[in-house]
């Protein structure tokens, strides 16, 4: 796992390293300069004409040691360039935006240092041309909106023809939220330290910054890369961010296949799912549960749907009802389906009719394994919250059902209905949204969006992985049937939930580079989960 780290996450791990390890400043910021000198270097770009805009704080610091670097050593890396360039000089032209009386004092001893080299600051910048434009102007540690004078430099630098480089963040970029904080710089490149930061991932911010490369360059920050076998050892009391992501190395928390298994070992995933006309919802969340590797599949579903979805998934059992039949006798086989069952799933094209919301209030009511509401679920509970009322009393009451082992999975429309707010609010506070929701309600949150949020009310995930491709109809359903069959294999909920998302992204994106964005569709989602966790 890789923790993402906010503005004040990092500005700490910054002091922890030069007051308590004793690495100055000065020679964290050369090795930061020297970092995005390689990574420009590296992408091939046409330094021969560059120009470094600083700023007052630290960021500006970084800008003028890579501006001296520039000049000093333009050569230094001839061989390691990727692509031919038209000169072995860099022209570096080097401008301050900044205030004099804001300037620190590792910024104000850089600048000192390029004078003593002979670079000048021009004055006149905006008459020329660049062939790349460095931004070194805010840095991670902006909190106010850009106006002004600040916000036409970044207008003009928008606006030039030149390759641009973000040392740390675009400015203007919140490193909390992804927020543009009135204009930013829409980089091509951005060369971050230590960690990534959530605003660099959450939308709009992850647009503007272009290629993200992350490098390490001394700052101590506590199991910011860790293994699974590392995260389960690590002591409760240890202070550590509380947003994080998934790499391929954590697909190993997904339990290992026993050769002398047999069908019941991988456990039985139930799905209450589909209606008349939305057969399709069904089948695509089984199909996701087989290929995430649980072991059995049974489709409780009306009796409409019993042909179809035998036909296309022959593999699943199906317990088909008479919605029509009465209400005794459809929960009869919902009990004795519920029992068999090791996990399960409500809400895929369920509709929102009387008999629907009789099987979600029975199941809320007496289900005291792990469950996924989507969909339809959850529309029902935002048409009467009085359901959810009714899981916390039983809890109360001693009754079978708990609701931490609960998994909604609203996107921003859901979402919504469940809690009240404005769509637009949510979309600006995704990670709160979830985390506040997850708290209040004793579950876990699975906010589905660009970049979809999981929180058990206390930690965070931040989905990476995943593509515009995957905004089709039916890719919520693979998604509750792949969480679904990780639940079945005996992962912890909470496990269970994040790698469902992690995993139904890296799905999606062999998907799209297979297929392209725009000719996939949500079954080709779920034939990939298995080509991902074989590879």
């Amino acid at each position: 796992m890789e923790y993402l780290l906010s503005a004040d996450e990092m500005k700490a791990c910054d002091d922890r390293t030069i007051h308590k390890i004793g690495i100055p400043s000065a020679v964290l910021m050369e090795r930061a300069a020297l970092s995005v000198v390689e990574e420009m270097r590296h992408a091939g770009l046409d330094l021969t004409r560059t120009l470094v805009v600083c700023g007052s704080g630290n960021n500006g610091g970084d800008g003028f040691a890579i501006a001296r670097i520039l000049a000093q050593n333009a050569s230094l890396f001839q061989d390691y360039a990727v692509s031919e360039m038209s000169s072995d000089t860099c022209d570096v032209t080097l401008a301050f935006v900044g205030k004099e009386m804001s300037m620190t004092e590792e910024t104000a001893l850089q600048r000192k240092i390029c004078e003593n080299s002979g670079l000048k600051i021009s004055r006149n910048f905006m008459e020329h041309e660049y062939t790349v434009i460095v931004d070194a102007i805010f840095g991670i540690g902006l909190s106010r909106p850009v106006e002004g004078h600040y916000a036409d430099v970044i207008r003009w630098i928008n606006s030039q023809n030149a390759k641009k480089v973000a040392v740390d963040i675009p400015s203007g970029v919140s490193a909390d939220n992804g927020r543009v904080c009135g204009v930013c710089v829409e980089a091509d490149l951005t060369v971050t330290f230590a960690c990534r930061k959530v605003g660099q991932l959450l939308y709009p911010g992850a647009l503007y910054c272009g290629q993200l490369i992350c490098r390490d360059i001394g700052i101590s920050v506590r199991n910011h890369s860790r293994t699974a076998a590392e995260d389960e050892a690590a002591a409760d009391t240890e202070r550590k961010p509380y947003v994080f992501t998934y790499t391929k190395r954590d697909l190993a928390r997904i339990p290992k296949r026993k050769a002398d298994s047999n069908k019941g070992t991988f456990g039985k995933v139930l799905l209450i799912a589909g209606s008349e006309g939305m057969s399709g919802a069904a089948i695509l969340a089984a199909k996701a549960a087989f290929r995430s590797g649980c072991g059995m599949v049974r489709v409780f579903t009306p009796e409409c749907n019993r042909t179809v979805v035998q036909t296309c998934l022959p593999e699943a059992i199906v317990t088909a009802y008479e919605p029509g039949s009465s209400k005794e006798h459809m929960l009869k086989l919902l009990a004795d389906a519920l029992f068999w069952s090791d996990a399960a799933g409500i809400g895929p094209g369920l509709g929102t009719s009387l008999p629907a919301a009789a099987l979600l209030e029975y199941v809320l009511e007496y289900y005291d394994k792990p469950l996924v509401i989507d969909a339809d679920g959850l529309n029902l509970l935002a048409e009467k919250n009085s359901r959810w009322n009714l899981c916390r009393q039983s809890k109360a009451d001693g009754c079978l059902r708990s609701c931490s082992n609960i998994i909604v999975t609203p996107h921003i429309g859901e979402m919504a209905r469940l809690t009240g707010m404005e769509r637009t609010l949510i979309s600006a506070k995704l990670i709160s949204a979830a985390k506040n929701y997850a708290a209040q309600n004793d579950v876990i949150c699975v906010l589905k969006d660009a970049r979809t949020v999981v929180s058990d009310g206390r930690e965070v995930y931040l989905n990476t992985s995943g593509n515009d491709g995957m905004s089709v109809a039916g890719s919520g359903d693979v998604l509750t049937g792949v969480i679904c069959g990780l639940l079945a294999q005996k992962l912890p909920c909470r496990q269970a939930a994040m790698l469902g998302v992690y995993l139904h992204g890296l799905a999606g994106d062999l998907a799209k580079t297979e297929l392209g964005a725009y000719g996939m569709m949500a079954g080709d989602i779920a034939d990939r989960i298995g080509i991902v966790l074989r590879d």
